[in-house]
């Protein structure tokens, strides 16, 4: 084909063609998607309807999931297990508007991954919100479900309904967790806040997915000048959401009260030579190992900037069941001391 002369603006007409197929093919692939969930909880919904309702037994799922692999030979997804799955995702999410409106907005095995893990409808739906609001892959999604996110979120201790305005309050309350979970490190018991820094930035991409949606990191050890004294904040962010910045002060051992003086005077400083006039107040998180919750309520009453405060952990605590099938302390050593060589061997 002969090229001939283009016209000077064909290379952004072509860039104009190339994002709008782009973006077709992905509303294509959500609507199919979509469509594909649905169907699914329509085979579900009326599979239990006839268990529930006229008494159609159990073996009623392999039939279905066998005559139709024969009478669709050329689709997956109908094996007598993903049956099971239809029914229960119909039984989870009984209402068909709610379905198409949420659960059909993210992928079939997210929605699998939801039913086997989270039992509570309120939280279920709460997870399929944040999968849409961040576009969380299957992997990422379990990850959150297994460290309690849905607990988590927002149980930080704050000032911010005194501190903030009511809307800009309850973002920022929303956005901050309790404890944060920082599972990607390891750190020896030498370890100090440098090391913690330190550790975060290495695996920042870990670390921004533990904060959240919407933090953009600025930078650590921010230098500030006040009085002429130098002053540097352990890690600076930026939210895009809260229009804000975020100065994180980071602990390695319990919080103590002057820890929010601190924060009080990093955010009055940062207010002043940050900010932009169209900038939210600056917010202040203290990261620290262990806290008492009074404690850390008294600490931050009376004081004028929007302060929250967090603890972090390295494991999350293992769960009951688990902790009952391992070896007691005095079971351990016994089996250590019977696997040792005689002294004299």
């Amino acid at each position: 084909m002969p090229i001939l002369p283009l016209p000077s603006d064909y290379p952004a007409f072509l860039t104009q063609l190339k994002q709008h197929i782009r973006d077709t093919q992905v509303r294509a692939a959500l609507a199919v998607n979509s469509a594909l969930v649905q169907l699914y909880w329509h085979i579900g919904h009326e599979v239990l309807q006839r268990q529930e309702q006229q008494g159609w037994g159990a073996k009623i799922v392999d039939q279905v999931a066998h005559d139709l692999r024969n009478e669709f030979p050329e689709l997956t997804g109908f094996s007598p297990r993903n049956i099971k799955y239809m029914r229960a995702f119909a039984k989870a999410w009984p209402d068909a508007a709610i379905v198409q409106q949420a659960a059909a907005q993210i992928p079939w095995f997210h929605n699998c991954i939801l039913l086997d893990k989270v039992k509570d409808p309120a939280e279920r739906a709460w997870y399929v919100r944040q999968t849409i609001e961040n576009g969380w892959s299957r992997n990422v999604l379990a990850a959150q479900v297994e460290s309690g996110l849905y607990q988590r979120q927002g149980r930080a201790v704050s000032n911010f309904a005194r501190t903030l305005p009511a809307p800009q309050s309850e973002l920022a309350q929303q956005i901050l967790k309790d404890p944060y979970t920082f599972d990607f490190l390891s750190l020896g018991p030498q370890a100090q806040e440098r090391d913690l820094e330190r550790g975060l930035l290495d695996h920042v991409k870990s670390f921004l997915l533990e904060l959240g949606k919407g933090f953009a990191l600025v930078g650590s050890q921010h230098h500030l000048e006040v009085g002429g004294q130098d002053y540097y904040l352990d890690l600076l962010f930026y939210h895009l959401k809260l229009r804000c910045f975020v100065i994180i002060d980071l602990k390695m051992g319990d919080f103590k009260p002057e820890d929010s003086g601190k924060m009080n005077f990093y955010l009055a400083a940062a207010d002043d030579l940050l900010r932009h006039p169209t900038d939210q107040p600056t917010i202040g998180l203290v990261l620290c190992k262990t806290q008492n919750r009074v404690v850390s309520e008294y600490a931050l009453h009376g004081l004028s900037h929007p302060i929250g405060v967090a603890e972090w952990q390295l494991t999350r605590a293992l769960p009951a069941e688990l902790r009952r099938n391992l070896p007691s302390p005095a079971e351990l050593e016994a089996a250590l001391g019977a696997a040792s060589p005689p002294e004299n061997a």
